[in-house]
């Protein structure tokens, strides 16, 4: 009897040979394509709850029950649109930052960041925070690259309380963290500069009054950094801003703002671009009420390390960014602008100034923003007594004394410097910025405060004769809250080896990074990681074969792009 042939699968041919259906794309949790349902945790804590609703808890149960009856959701999530972080414990090295789970690297101490939208303060406000340092913080304060300032050592049952003595002074802690709008930075010589272009401050003033601790943009996908400036030296750091209004003179309509969107750093830094635009200063708000906008309907929010603006702006460009703004929000076309022109190198006001009414700011550098209750107690009775009621805070972890008197600027000068405020700083002191490290931050890995200051004073000692800014930003992990990527000498800490094979803290350097002309990220060089006792030697060394190399007028971050390896090594 015959035996039929065994029957082949043909499977595989088939779908070999059939044309391929192109995969679905995965959607990115965009809300105006329709995908509404959160994709992840922090997405699903946002729909669950406005997270500005949670004060009506830390006043009414957490205060009163203490530390340990808080909502882990609200710890760790909603508690930062109210400007509290739990900050790290104490004793955990860095080493055992990414390995531990968060309520074990939590201590029952918050920081807590006071809000300071374009960085102005009175005396009687710079006072309310000095007394909150004081009374409830171990005297700790800490002034941000953002204007802020941060205490630490909170304890939760003293919330209400320090919520009470700052608003009772127009202070407050509102949306000062979280997937929000965080505070609003502004050029710290706005409205008295004798060169600024033009005022930010009523934008800033309107943009606060009306959507600062609103619901329309409660629930962004991921925080949302805000910049103005009319000043000519770009002194907020446009470049890296969610979005930043930059000061321009157009040919027609005169002063207002060119729009730039879609900068920041962290471990994938971008620059914002242009949009093309002018807009007038009555304006600014409704503008950047529809660019939020954008970010907030359009913002990816599957994955959060992808839902910062910076990467729907590199996927749309700012041709199809600008148009969606005109066309769906806007329901109008923008005015087309120059491009302002460009500093040789940001400002930060450091130094005595003419203002424009014929007084006198005087710009001084604390040691990489670090000051205390007391300091900041001090300076207020020495700006009071010098006639002062203006106080600002900078981008650059500076402060300014506005309003003072040309035969009394001398005695504030020295007077401040009793307090270690100095408006003639070295260029080490004046140059030089560190964000919280691990003293305080749970996702540090080193030291970075008294390293900055440590740093400051063998470098002030090593080469006095330093006679340009060279800028070294010491941070304490990958996340950029220093700006390393757009500093001359730019750390980020990281365990290494030493040369007996020792884990130790230290850092990866980078080279060359800058904004103004110089934009752009530093040079990272392969295999140079620094331990933290080599790091004054290894300074040391690069800025002498700059100095010794240097062509006329040549700044560091150009010197960088042309020196053999063997100089920055």
């Amino acid at each position: 009897m015959a035996i039929a042939p065994q029957a082949v699968d043909r499977t595989a041919e088939r779908r070999a040979a059939a044309p391929r259906k192109p995969r679905p794309k995965r959607g990115e949790g965009q809300w105006a394509l329709g995908y509404r349902e959160p994709l992840n945790k922090n997405e699903q804590l946002k729909k669950d709850d406005d997270a500005l609703n949670v004060r009506a808890r830390i006043e009414n149960i957490y205060a009163k029950r203490g530390f340990d009856s808080i909502d882990p959701s609200d710890l760790r999530g909603r508690f930062r649109w109210w400007g509290l972080y739990t900050q790290r414990k104490p004793g955990i090295d860095g080493g055992r930052t990414a390995t531990l789970e968060p309520e074990e690297l939590d201590d029952e101490y918050f920081m807590l960041r006071v809000r300071i939208d374009g960085g102005q303060l009175t005396v009687a406000q710079l006072r309310a925070i000095a007394d909150v340092s004081s009374t409830y913080g171990r005297d700790s304060a800490d002034i941000t690259d953002r204007q802020n300032i941060q205490l630490h050592w909170i304890r939760i049952e003293d919330v209400p309380a320090i919520w009470e003595r700052l608003e009772s002074v127009g202070l407050q802690t509102q949306e000062a963290c979280g997937d929000c709008p965080r505070v609003i930075i502004a050029s710290p010589v706005a409205g008295i500069a004798a060169d600024e272009i033009i005022d930010p401050t009523p934008a800033v003033e309107e943009i606060a009054r009306r959507y600062i601790g609103s619901p329309e943009f409660s629930n962004l996908p991921r925080k949302y950094k805000t910049a103005l400036t009319g000043h000519p030296n770009h002194d907020v750091a446009p470049e890296i801003n969610d979005i930043a209004f930059v000061g321009v003179e157009h040919p027609e309509h005169g002063p207002g703002f060119d729009v730039w969107v879609g900068g920041g750093l962290s471990t994938n830094p971008m620059l914002a671009e242009r949009l093309g635009t002018w807009v007038p200063r009555e304006e600014v708000a409704e503008v950047w009420w529809a660019v939020t906008s954008v970010f907030r309907d359009y913002g990816y929010r599957r994955l959060r390390h992808r839902a910062r603006i910076k990467f729907l702006m590199a996927d749309w460009g700012p041709e199809k960014f600008r148009q969606v703004v005109e066309d769906e929000y806007l329901k109008r076309k923008l005015v087309d602008g120059p491009a302002p022109a460009i500093p040789a190198v940001p400002g930060d006001h450091v130094g005595v100034h003419r203002q424009r009414d014929g007084k006198f700011f005087l710009g001084l550098a604390p040691v990489a923003g670090r000051v205390s209750g007391t300091l900041l107690g001090k300076f207020a009775d020495v700006v009071e007594a010098h006639g002062s009621d203006r106080v600002r805070t900078t981008p650059h972890q500076k402060l300014l004394v506005l309003d003072v008197e040309e035969d009394r600027v001398e005695s504030a000068v020295a007077a401040l410097a009793d307090l270690g405020l100095h408006a003639r700083p070295s260029a080490w002191r004046r140059n030089t910025m560190a964000c919280t490290g691990i003293e305080y931050c749970k996702l540090a890995i080193v030291e970075t405060k008294q390293r900055a200051h440590d740093l400051i004073d063998e470098l002030e000692r090593r080469i006095p004769e330093l006679d340009v800014p060279v800028t070294v930003n010491i941070n304490g992990c990958p996340n950029s809250c220093a700006r390393i990527q757009v500093a001359d000498i730019g750390l980020k800490g990281q365990i290494v080896l030493d040369s007996d094979g020792n884990q130790v803290e230290g850092y990866q350097v980078h080279l060359g990074g800058g904004l103004g002309l110089d934009a752009g990220f530093g040079r990272k060089l392969r295999g140079l990681k620094v331990t933290s006792a080599e790091l004054p030697d290894y300074i040391e060394r690069v800025v002498r074969h700059y100095l010794d190399q240097r062509e006329p007028q040549e700044r560091f971050a150009q010197w960088v792009t042309r020196a053999p390896q063997e100089a920055l090594a």
